[in-house]
């Protein structure tokens, strides 16, 4: 029995050294586990919020869109003058340079005008000398005309004084008054001939020809003569590409204002972007820009800011949304902006209309109290 009991003493002994081997309890184990995944959701939150604020103090600099394209000056060439189209000088894609010869009309009806006009000056310029020439010759018929109308005063009033004595005959007297009076009206004759032919002088005889309305008149109608001419013989307005020049062919009759084909700018080209409002609070004109094309990925155009409208799309609209009712729906507008892309000799060639991506540097910096 001694025995025994000493067995089990030594056994009740050694059982605390072998709790320290022994599983936690699942009660533990879960408490743990729930410590834990606090701890991580917590240490979570802080590197999202951390990262969240670091990642708003960097951004805001720069202002970026991909509702933007190419523009380039696009012209429809036509001419104000009307007539048969008689040689087409440019090819369809063809490059040409500002003041080449596109296409021309048929010549000879204008040359015509310009020889009329021309023969029409040097006549205006005869007549005007002819004018000249016969005033001077109304104005020395007047004055012998004065001289007569002098000489029956005299003789009237002699005549008139004798004839009240009875010193002469009452016919003699007659004959001078009538004399007087006929002579009177020949002379006023004279005088409104002298005037009409100054009139037709412009009103000063004096000047030189070539400054009285008349001949100015006609030396307009020969200039215009000789503009009609020059324009039809079509140019280039500007460097750039011919496109659709099939439309036009010889022989075909084109009516003033009518486009020809078109004329496209290659040289002098931008890009126009609409950015949400929102996105505008800080770019202004002159700030750096660069451009992406999606027809060559990965080549970078250099330009900045040159405008930035003043008025939105829908303002320019020819039917803009006008709620009648006054029930007024916020929607986020887009306001055009342009921006001057450089253009160097190894970029590659741009077409109008194509999608481009922009990016503008603001030089802006957030900050933290830009959060309250």
């Amino acid at each position: 029995m001694v025995e025994t009991v000493t067995a089990d003493a030594s056994a009740d002994v050694a059982r605390p050294h072998d709790t320290t081997t022994r599983p936690a309890s699942p009660i533990a184990r879960q408490a743990f586990r729930l410590k834990l995944r606090y701890a991580l959701f917590i240490l979570g939150a802080i590197v999202l919020i951390v990262g969240s604020i670091a990642y708003w103090l960097s951004g805001g600099r720069y202002v970026e869109t991909d509702d933007a394209y190419v523009e380039g000056n696009v012209l429809g060439v036509s001419t104000d003058v009307s007539g048969l189209v008689e040689q087409i000088l440019v090819h369809e894609g063809e490059h040409v340079a500002k003041g080449q010869e596109l296409f021309r009309l048929e010549l000879t009806r204008f040359q015509l005008a310009v020889d009329q006009a021309k023969a029409n000056l040097g006549q205006t310029a005869l007549q005007l000398r002819s004018l000249q020439a016969d005033y001077a010759t109304t104005l020395h018929q007047a004055a012998a005309q004065q001289a007569i109308v002098d000489a029956d005063r005299v003789t009237f009033d002699r005549d008139a004084a004798l004839v009240a004595h009875n010193a002469i005959a009452r016919q003699q007297y007659d004959d001078a008054k009538y004399k007087l009076s006929a002579d009177e009206a020949a002379l006023a004759a004279s005088m409104a001939t002298a005037a009409a032919a100054l009139a037709r002088l412009g009103g000063k005889a004096d000047l030189p020809v070539e400054q009285m309305p008349a001949y100015r008149l006609a030396a307009a109608q020969l200039g215009q003569a000789e503009r009609d001419l020059r324009h039809s013989v079509v140019r280039a307005a500007f460097d750039g590409v011919v496109t659709n020049v099939n439309k036009l062919q010889p022989g075909q009759f084109l009516a003033a204002g009518t486009m020809a084909f078109g004329l496209i700018d290659t040289v002098h080209m931008w890009i126009a972007a609409e950015p949400k409002e929102t996105a505008l609070t800080y770019v202004r004109p002159g700030e750096p820009a660069t451009a992406t094309v999606d027809a060559y990925p990965g080549h970078v155009w250099h330009g900045e800011v040159q405008s930035v409208a003043p008025a939105t799309d829908q303002q320019f609209s020819v039917l803009p949304a006008e709620n009648s009712s006054g029930n007024w729906v916020k929607v986020v507008q887009r306001v055009p902006l342009r921006v001057e892309i450089q253009i160097g000799s190894d970029d590659p060639p741009l077409s109008a209309g194509m999608s481009t991506e922009v990016s503008i540097d603001t030089h802006h910096r957030r900050t933290l109290g830009d959060l309250f």
